[in-house]
């Protein structure tokens, strides 16, 4: 609406200014010949004076003689009214005598040029009275075209002075009705039924018309068939029928083009040979059109005032504007837009038929500027704001802290901060309620935030589930405050979709403004700081904000550093694997070895795993790096296996992640990794974490079931740490648990405490369902013969052997040791 009232308020301005007005008048020409051809008006003969006539009779101006022969020839058919169409004011002999006898004549009206300052005027011939003399009411445009009938003028001495067509009408009308002026409007005429309502000096589509005098727009009949015509010489020899001149109106005038009688007329663009059209006829054409609005009561040609075709092209102006906000697709928003300017193209043709004349090149203006002004912004805004929720997004966010510094530099005003905030776990919601309740969530969380900040803030969203908060004038501790709100505003359930969800957010906290860092912040800087707090918090729990200091953005620019390495590490294998031994508890030897990742790096040397596993994790790279691991462990088995002779195989154990688990292909690649090393896959174990087979129960189960079809072993580490199921636990074909270290490292300071009834239990469990127990990290004798005492089977730790590199754990077994 907004769009539509600015658009027509511009184009007002621009048509008072005439800027459409040459533009205006050319629609009404086009919509002037689009109308249907009305046909010959049954109630005027005109009677041309053409070239052939002038070329017969010898001369031009005509004699007198010759029109006083056709009037007298007329005047024996009983015509209605004649209007002589010529000037007669100086004698053209012979017969001028003849002529003046002719003109008394009750019927017949002559014609007159008012003065003017170009041309000066032409009287009408000697000794005609008042009442059947009107003068010549051609009136032009700009461009010369006549599109308008002056029907009367006012005197120097205040008495009024009709037209030519005017009072050949009213001559012919006179017994049935007159003109009277209009009780209601003092500048409008009304005539029996009709009324002719005079045009202002912008009336349809005219900017600054001279609207002197009485004047009605011109409603044309035909292009050249307004009428009968014959000739002057058909006439002076009789050769017509008295039909068609008894009581008929009969126009005598000049119809030849090399006169000067001739004009331009809606119909000339498409006349290439005689563009212009006779006087005469366009006398006929004005005749016909007063006729028909008095005999059939219908109005002429009207317009509409000026605070009507505002909202006309108000109308139209919305609509383009609400085409462009509703239809974002820019083609389909074309065709809607084309679509309406035929629609404003036929109502305005339907409205011009029907006699009435409005703007037309105004209103598609209107149109098309709102409509793509309004796309233009729309695209903008789209460019600038979420989608989603209607807020800023990065970019404009971005904008608005810069803002916000630049603001802080120039006034020193007070501090500001930057909380980054990202929802906890919404990935599950999205996933298991669908994305349209993610949605819904995402606007619900929207309300509740901005209810927690003030009209001065700036809530946006810069990613999925992660939104941005600009927070003027305040500090440190405000900032804290501000975040404890939001984590209170979201502890109250939302209801979606018919049950309760619960929300909480991780919140990154970064403060702007300070005097001694001020001059070199940045928009960037500042709320990748409050990234970075963010990842901090939700590394240190759900629900959790953090304030960022210097010391978090050395960590994430070691992980950066930490990350490219990685991926750079897996391309160059700069991995090795180190191996600790399994020792069977009831003989006290090694029975098989774990396979354990370190990586060298060329700079920092041997780095631990708790600091890269977790990345690689993140980062994806932890599949190739697995599946390397994989093919080395067999292949190292394997070449063990050639180089000794064992009483038993050996088993490799190898950990599976999260991510290499989820992989379709997993299978395959084991099965083309044991093909490939030569392994036999009952040497082969597989180990998973409880975590990673409980996020999908079902689908672990069909992959696991897929393992044990390879005939490798299966086992859970770390089983006790998590939160399995016990009836899952029966269901998985697992071989083996692995005691948590937690437990195992407790159990010597205990006699029959908590951690060995724990083990004790995980022991009785696992030969209930037919597994083997491994217990990891025995340090001491006394702890060995704790687990031996309970009827573990395994144990795995320092007090036997610490990870070894390929050459120790060769040399270890080569000494056959037994504990």
């Amino acid at each position: 609406m907004l769009a539509g009232a600015t658009v027509t308020l511009l184009n007002t301005g621009a048509r008072r200014l005439g800027w459409y007005q040459s533009l205006e008048l050319g629609t009404f020409d086009s919509l002037v010949r689009l109308e249907p051809d009305a046909g010959p008006d049954p109630r005027m003969l005109i009677v041309g004076i053409s070239e052939a006539d002038i070329q017969t009779l010898g001369r031009f101006p005509i004699s007198d003689g010759a029109i006083a022969k056709t009037l007298t020839k007329l005047q024996k058919y009983q015509p209605k009214v004649i209007g002589l169409d010529l000037y007669r004011d100086l004698p053209q002999a012979p017969g001028h005598q003849e002529l003046l006898a002719e003109l008394k004549a009750p019927n017949l009206v002559a014609i007159t040029k008012l003065n003017d300052s170009d041309s000066g005027g032409v009287p009408a011939p000697p000794g005609m009275p008042p009442d059947r003399v009107g003068f010549n009411d051609f009136v032009l445009d700009a461009d010369g075209v006549v599109r308008r009938n002056l029907l009367s003028v006012a005197k120097p001495d205040n008495t009024a002075a009709s037209s030519f067509s005017l009072q050949v009408a009213s001559l012919y009308l006179k017994d049935k009705v007159q003109p009277t002026d209009s009780r209601v409007n003092p500048h409008q005429i009304n005539w029996g039924k009709a009324k002719f309502v005079p045009l202002a000096s912008d009336s349809g589509g005219y900017a600054n018309l001279d609207a002197r005098g009485y004047q009605i727009l011109l409603k044309y009949r035909s292009a050249v068939g307004v009428a009968r015509q014959v000739s002057i010489l058909q006439v002076l020899k009789g050769e017509i029928d008295p039909s068609w001149v008894k009581d008929k109106i009969v126009l005598i005038g000049t119809t030849a083009p090399s006169t000067r009688d001739v004009f331009l007329t809606p119909y000339s663009p498409v006349k290439k040979q005689n563009p212009k059209m006779p006087g005469v006829l366009l006398h006929a054409q004005m005749l016909s059109q007063i006729l028909t609005a008095v005999l059939q009561g219908r109005s002429v040609f009207w317009v509409w005032p000026e605070w009507a075709e505002i909202l006309w092209n108000a109308a139209w102006a919305v609509l383009g504007g609400l085409v462009a906000w509703r239809i974002h697709h820019p083609l389909r928003a074309g065709l809607v837009v084309g679509a309406a300017l035929v629609g404003l193209l036929g109502i305005s043709f339907l409205i011009f038929t029907e006699g009435g004349w409005v703007p037309l090149v105004s209103p598609a203006v209107g149109l098309v500027v709102t409509g793509a002004g309004l796309s233009a912004y729309r695209k903008l805004y789209d460019a600038f704001h979420d989608s989603l929720t209607g807020l800023p997004n990065r970019d404009l966010f971005v904008e608005c802290l810069g803002r916000a510094i630049v603001n802080t530099r120039n006034h020193r005003s007070s501090l500001f901060a930057v909380l980054f905030l990202d929802l906890d776990r919404f990935k599950v919601i999205n996933d298991s309620l669908g994305h349209l309740v993610g949605d819904e969530l995402l606007m619900a969380v929207v309300v509740r935030l901005q209810a927690s900040v003030s009209m001065a803030d700036t809530v946006a969203r810069v990613g999925g589930d992660d939104f941005a908060i600009l927070v003027r004038n305040v500090d440190a501790q405000s900032a804290v405050d501000l975040a404890d709100r939001i984590h209170q505003a979201l502890i109250v359930p939302f209801e979606l979709g018919g049950q309760e969800v619960f929300v909480t957010a991780s919140i990154g906290i970064a403060v702007g403004g300070e005097p001694a860092i001020a001059a070199r912040e940045q928009p960037e800087h500042l709320l990748r700081d409050a990234h970075t707090a963010m990842y901090r918090a939700k590394a240190l729990g759900t629900g959790r904000y953090q304030v960022f200091n210097a010391a978090m953005h050395d960590l994430a620019l070691e992980r950066l550093q930490l990350e490219t390495d990685l991926r750079m590490a897996v391309k160059r294998r700069e991995f090795l694997l180190y191996y600790q031994p399994f020792v069977s508890l009831a003989s006290g030897r090694i029975i098989g070895f774990e396979a354990l990742v370190r990586w060298q790096h060329p700079q920092r040397g041997l780095i631990s795993p708790v600091k890269f596993i977790p990345v690689a994790e993140e980062t994806g790279a932890i599949v190739p790096l697995g599946e390397w691991v994989l093919e080395e462990a067999c292949r190292q088995l394997r070449l063990w296996e050639g180089m000794f002779d064992f009483d038993r195989p050996l088993i490799m154990s190898v950990n599976l992640s999260g991510k290499q688990f989820a992989q379709p292909d997993l299978i395959d690649r084991i099965r083309a990794i044991l093909g490939t090393t030569g392994l036999s896959a009952q040497s082969l174990k597989l180990e998973i974490t409880e975590s990673v087979v409980m996020d999908d129960v079902e689908s672990a189960i069909a992959v696991l079931k897929e393992m044990k079809a390879l005939n490798v072993k299966l086992g859970i580490d770390d089983f006790g740490t998590g939160y399995s199921s016990l009836s899952y636990l029966s269901r998985f074909p697992t071989d083996t648990l692995k005691v948590d270290k937690s437990f195992v490292g407790l159990m010597e300071l205990e006699s029959e405490g908590e951690n060995v009834a724990i083990v004790r239990t995980i022991v009785a469990l696992a030969h209930a369902l037919g597994m083997d127990v491994i217990a990891e990290g025995v340090e001491t004798a006394a702890q060995l013969a704790r687990l031996r005492a309970i009827g573990c089977e395994y144990g795995q730790g320092y007090f036997f052997a610490k990870p070894l590199a390929s050459e120790a754990a060769t040399a270890l077994m080569a000494s056959e040791p037994q504990w």
